[in-house]
């Protein structure tokens, strides 16, 4: 939060909720009357909510991160009193007024939070220096992480070639008896290549289960999911052949990633103000993702943050659509890099510098599709890539909707997996037939739609499972 800055929108404040059941309770919490002792100083803003209770509930927030925390019981993050505070101070009415000092209360967590942001920013400066001169320090035996990652790298390649067998028997006895044979087949080798510690392998043989049962023309989709897990497999197979950055790649198509303190040791950070584009958050039942896209105003990269969290719970960084901060990125290594990680943060203590105003610049259908053909030429297992569409008309149709640009009249289709989400509708009614612009993902199966501006930013909350669009 920058409260001597722009203000957020209540349309980004709502985009924080967990579920609508949250933006609604919050709606009913942003105005004056259920609050008292509010304040703001600094990144912070406090005040005590009237609830059922004998005790108001005391509400602090700091917008670096954002946090929250509320004495509550709600399990929810952020609850309704978070929600309806942020809506109080997005209203600008003076509702909640700069304060000197925050009361005790709200200092402690305050000040607790910077001491942690404080700590964690010095140990990774310390973990990045002693890493550039070669000091060991307390870190663990590099000889011991040597043998470990090659014991997983000899699981993975077991794991790989059992796959390579079961799809050469799928093609042998014939796609078409792949709808037959049931899912409890896949389901096993899913489990095989939980053993084998190959979350991606995984993720794949699921979708390869999931195919027969995914409509007409399921076939022609199993064929193409059995050749891109073929490549995969020979890839990490033969992976000493393959150039540094796409053997990178295929590492983490198989689900082996970098540890975030020694990406951020060994990474090139990239300094930027980054606009936030879009977020969507998925659940499997067990593991809530939060997707965070950004786009650098100077550089003009992509970059995708990524981060998990317990089920019902919500992920950080939980930053709003439309809000800019200057902040270093250090890309994970890949022949295409777009995930990211979030280093340092500057500004005013520091924290997103302001909130974005009117729509960001965009291209046409043409750019949006050489912009995926780029990056699926580096990158095969692509399912899409991060573009904004400019001057574009939803338009529904019987064998699904399209984005037709106003100026070619070149169209592009809608995910398949999207229609029939409300997210759909509402984009329709923000556009009300005339040009909007549009965030979302570019991908084999046409264009997922997150974000519309109209021209303030308005996320269109599509929230979806794992395995749907992302």
């Amino acid at each position: 939060m920058n409260p001597q800055g722009e203000r957020w929108t209540a349309e980004q404040v709502l985009a924080l909720a967990p579920d609508a059941a949250s933006r609604k309770a919050g709606g009913k919490l942003a105005s004056a009357g259920p609050w008292s002792g509010t304040g703001a100083y600094g990144q912070g803003m406090w005040g005590l909510c009237s609830g059922s209770g004998s005790k108001p509930y005391q509400t602090v927030v700091d917008l670096n991160g954002p946090g929250y925390r509320c004495s509550c019981p709600s399990r929810k993050f952020p609850c309704k009193h978070a929600l309806g505070l942020l809506l109080l101070w997005a209203s600008g009415d003076g509702a909640v007024p700069r304060s000197g000092e925050p009361p005790e209360w709200a200092e402690q967590w305050l000040s607790g939070r910077r001491e942690r942001a404080e700590q964690a920013a010095a140990g990774r400066a310390g973990t990045g220096a002693g890493a550039r001169k070669g000091e060991g320090g307390g870190a663990a035996d590099p000889e011991a992480a040597r043998r470990r990652a090659e014991r997983r790298a000899q699981r993975i390649a077991a794991g790989a070639s059992e796959l390579e067998r079961r799809l050469a028997d799928l093609l042998r006895d014939g796609l078409a008896t792949a709808d037959r044979a049931g899912y409890g087949a896949w389901d096993e080798t899913a489990a095989r290549m939980v053993d084998a510690q190959a979350p991606g392998l995984e993720a794949r043989v699921r979708e390869l289960g999931a195919m027969p049962s995914s409509g007409a023309g399921w076939p022609a989709r199993l064929l193409e999911e059995c050749a891109l897990a073929h490549l995969l497999n020979q890839g990490f197979l033969h992976m000493d052949r393959l150039p540094e950055k796409l053997a990178a790649t295929t590492r983490s198509r198989v689900g082996v990633t970098v540890p975030v303190a020694e990406l951020l040791a060994s990474g090139e950070a990239i300094r930027d103000r980054w606009l936030v584009l879009g977020r969507q958050d998925g659940t499997d039942g067990k593991l809530t993702t939060r997707r965070v896209w950004l786009r650098g105003e100077r550089t003009g990269g992509m970059a995708l943050l990524l981060s998990f969290g317990a089920a019902g719970q919500s992920p950080e960084p939980a930053l709003p659509t439309g809000l800019v901060l200057e902040a270093d990125l250090t890309y994970y290594p890949g022949a295409r890099p777009l995930r990211a990680a979030l280093a340092s943060r500057y500004g005013d203590d520091p924290a997103p510098s302001a909130a974005a105003s009117g729509a960001p610049a965009g291209g046409g259908v043409e750019e949006a599709l050489a912009r995926y053909g780029a990056a699926l030429s580096e990158d095969p297992w692509l399912d899409g890539w991060p573009v904004v569409l400019s001057d574009v008309v939803p338009i529904p149709g019987d064998e699904g909707w399209q984005l037709a640009n106003v100026r070619s009249g070149v169209a592009l289709p809608v995910d398949p997996r999207c229609v029939g989400r409300t997210n759909l509708w509402q984009l329709m009614a923000i556009s009300g037939g005339g040009p909007v612009t549009v965030f979302g993902e570019c991908g084999h199966r046409g264009f997922s739609p997150l974000t519309t501006w109209d021209p303030g930013p308005v996320p269109l909350t599509a929230t979806t499972s794992q395995g749907g669009p992302h």
